[in-house]
């Protein structure tokens, strides 16, 4: 569970997409997926997990990147997303979870896990939810 924290201004919508996205911990990586229990992709995972609470976006991370307002890491909340680079085109995509951590679909090899949120240096950061 991702606690209500000291963190100003996390509302429960944003506390409640973030404990939603841990429930899916360990669940596998599928390219091209988008099924949070049988496997899905980064963007798949991000795309599903927003969908669930009504927020519809792109289905490609290259694409989610500009589906909302970029903000800075200084004002991080759960829910918001970071994209992640190789050679300057975005190639991944994670979600804010609260306490420096992120949730993402990594690869085969973890499935669905949880990171710092700068294990890459983020390229882009944006939020959907205001």
């Amino acid at each position: 569970e991702v606690q209500e924290s000291a963190e100003e201004g996390v509302s429960s919508i944003r506390v409640q997409i973030a404990n939603y996205a841990v429930q899916f911990l360990g669940n596998p990586y599928v390219w091209g997926g988008t099924s949070l229990t049988n496997g899905c992709d980064c963007s798949g995972f991000v795309q599903s997990v927003l969908a669930h609470f009504g927020y519809y976006i792109e289905r490609t991370s290259r694409d989610q990147a500009y589906c909302g307002r970029q903000i800075s890491s200084g004002d991080l909340r759960p829910g918001d997303l970071l994209f992640y680079a190789k050679n300057g085109t975005i190639n991944h995509v994670s979600m804010y979870i609260g306490n420096g951590q992120v949730i993402h679909a990594s690869d085969k090899r973890s499935g669905i896990k949880i990171s710092t949120w700068n294990y890459r240096t983020p390229v882009r950061i944006i939020s959907v939810i205001d």
